[in-house]
């Protein structure tokens, strides 16, 4: 075990302060997003920090509610994918034979999919919206989980601990619980971070494509849609909702290698 190096200690302070930024929208501290509070397209200045958009709203307040409607959209959808992922990865492992191909089977079915045309496709069936954005970060993210999850859950029932407990009675229900889960929560952990960061990624080209979350409401890929209009007058719309989606991306990534260094050392570290 491992402390998180510096690059990761950097990550988890970015994450940190963007979660801060969306609870700061979320309290309205920084003001009203829908308020129209001056010129449209105004440069950054003293009046409006990051400027004004097409409407004359300040770019700030809606800034801090796309961070808001992204990470939570996200988190949420990850939160599903991990336990669904969970719940399969560990009876797949656990039990071998034909649950264990039926869930491959399941899996690589939607692996094969490219994850964007995935992504459209599950947000045209369902329907522009953040049900659609939840659901198609749940079914790209989950394949890849579920895969990792099962490989450690295999590894884990093969263990000498596993067989004593088979033989002293132990149910599969309770074998699960006690001695299966407990030994893969570092693969679920490591795997959340990185299903996070592609979540972010898939929301954010749903609603920049208008298929995630609708304006008015902001997320960051509806705030680089809409900033993209005015990329040449108005730069900073573009820029300000850019670099955060850069940011929060790159700081779960890199926390993402710091976990896996930490719960997992053998493995050699790799940002690629």
């Amino acid at each position: 075990m491992k402390r998180l190096d510096w690059l990761s200690r950097c990550g988890l302070i970015c994450l940190m302060v963007l979660v801060a930024a969306a609870v700061a929208g979320w309290f309205g501290l920084a003001g009203d997003p829908a308020a129209i509070d001056g010129d449209r397209l105004r440069p950054p200045g003293a009046a409006a920090w990051l400027g004004t958009d097409d409407l004359g709203r300040s770019l700030l307040p809606r800034l801090l509610e796309g961070i808001g409607a992204t990470l939570l959209l996200s988190s949420l959808a990850v939160l599903v994918t991990a336990v669904v992922s969970t719940a399969l990865g560990i009876v797949a492992g656990y039990v071998g034979g034909a649950v264990n191909e039926a869930v491959l089977r399941l899996v690589e079915v939607l692996y094969a999919f490219p994850s964007i045309v995935l992504a459209i496709l599950v947000a045209a069936v369902v329907g522009p919206g953040r049900p659609a954005a939840m659901a198609a970060i749940v079914l790209v993210t989950i394949p890849l989980m579920t895969r990792l999850v099962r490989a450690a859950a295999a590894t884990v029932a093969s263990r000498d601990y596993i067989t004593s407990a088979v033989v002293s009675g132990v149910g599969m229900p309770t074998m699960l619980v006690r001695h299966v889960l407990p030994n893969v929560g570092g693969t679920i952990a490591v795997q959340g971070t990185y299903a996070l960061s592609i979540g972010i990624l898939v929301e954010g080209g749903l609603s920049f494509l208008g298929l995630g979350v609708q304006p008015p409401q902001a997320s960051l890929g509806v705030l680089i849609a809409q900033g993209g209009i005015y990329m040449v007058a108005a730069p900073w719309l573009v820029i300000a909702p850019g670099v955060v989606l850069v940011l929060a991306i790159l700081s779960i990534n890199v926390l993402g290698d710091g976990l896996r260094d930490r719960l997992e050392p053998r493995e050699a570290r790799s940002l690629t």
